[in-house]
């Protein structure tokens, strides 16, 4: 059940809705946006497509009428990312919207001068997609990952296992934006003196190496770091956690509705939202050079505690009482 929401915008977005709205398009002109996605489907009901789509027809852009999407998907494999944005690029579309560093990284090697907004890739400026947030320069602007997230998830971590000493991290090693997450976590455990157990993955079959190494060596907890290939095998994660009886979080509530401990991480529904305000700014007239890009404001901790209870685990009350959501 909901136990708070709060939703706040960067930049203040409503304050150019009746714009948006009025002088959304010229009559008859009908515009294409690409979605490219490393891995994984935005499907019917997925929170960031419905937030996307309703956003975008708020400001005049409606699919099916004026709008099309062209979704492309690397289903996990990144030498595949070159091949779709060239098919983006010859169904002509007027911006991508990627969702994850390795996609956003291949729309701006391979997307020359296509507006690009990118969702779910770390830190845009440590990876170099971007000059700079307030000035990001090229053709590429969106939403960053603040790295001190992983810092949060740590503490909540520790608050909810007090006697945390090691930490088994879990990210794939391939991934750039993804690693530059885990070392934030990393130097956040040394201040909290905890102790790091690196499990970097690259492939499907590096879950097994890392379970037998958890199995061998037992941590405290697990914090995952979220990204196609970690999203991909999440439920073989989830099961581990369970069978071996070890708290976990995650970065996505979605992972904790299919029986996940607890995540802490931005609302998908706001990130849609707020890449709707790039795309629909972008299609009337703006340059990806002169939008900053924004950080998440609005985010939500989400507990299952049917899950906690199975694990034996009794989480204070005060990290309860904090949760948006629990699931009992």
């Amino acid at each position: 059940m909901r136990r708070r929401e709060f939703i706040r915008f960067f930049l203040g977005g409503a304050a150019v809705a009746l714009p948006f709205g009025a002088r959304a398009q010229q009559a008859g002109q009908s515009y294409r946006i690409g979605v490219l996605l490393t891995a994984g489907r935005l499907s019917i009901g997925d929170e960031r497509r419905l937030a996307l789509i309703r956003r975008l027809a708020e400001r005049g852009y409606v699919e099916g009428r004026n709008l099309v999407f062209e979704e492309r998907l690397a289903d996990g494999h990144n030498e595949r990312l070159a091949g779709l944005v060239a098919e983006l690029n010859a169904a002509k579309v007027n911006v991508i919207v990627t969702f994850g560093y390795p996609a956003a990284a291949a729309a701006k090697q391979y997307a020359a001068g296509v507006p690009i907004v990118v969702t779910g890739a770390g830190d845009p400026v440590a990876t170099g997609l971007v000059d700079g947030l307030a000035r990001p320069g090229g053709n590429v602007t969106g939403i960053t990952d603040p790295t001190e997230l992983s810092t949060k998830r740590l503490a909540l971590l520790k608050e909810a296992v007090p006697g945390l000493n090691l930490v088994a991290m879990l990210w794939n090693a391939d991934d750039l934006g993804m690693t530059m997450r885990y070392k934030a976590a990393e130097g956040a455990a040394r201040e909290l003196g905890v102790k790091v157990q690196t499990l970097g993955v690259r492939e499907p079959n590096d879950f097994d190496l890392a379970f037998n190494t958890m199995s061998r060596e037992r941590p405290d907890a697990i914090l995952m770091v979220s990204d196609a290939l970690t999203n991909l095998n999440r439920k073989r994660v989830i099961d581990f956690a369970s069978a071996s009886r070890l708290p976990a979080i995650y970065e996505n509530s979605s992972v904790v509705h299919e029986g996940g401990l607890m995540s802490y991480g931005p609302t998908q529904r706001a990130l849609g939202e707020r890449a709707a305000e790039f795309v629909a700014r972008i299609l009337h007239g703006a340059k990806p050079s002169e939008l900053p890009l924004e950080e998440p404001t609005t985010f939500e901790l989400v507990i299952n505690l049917k899950t906690a209870n199975s694990l034996g685990l009794v989480l204070p009350p005060t990290l309860l009482v904090r949760a948006d959501e629990v699931i009992e």
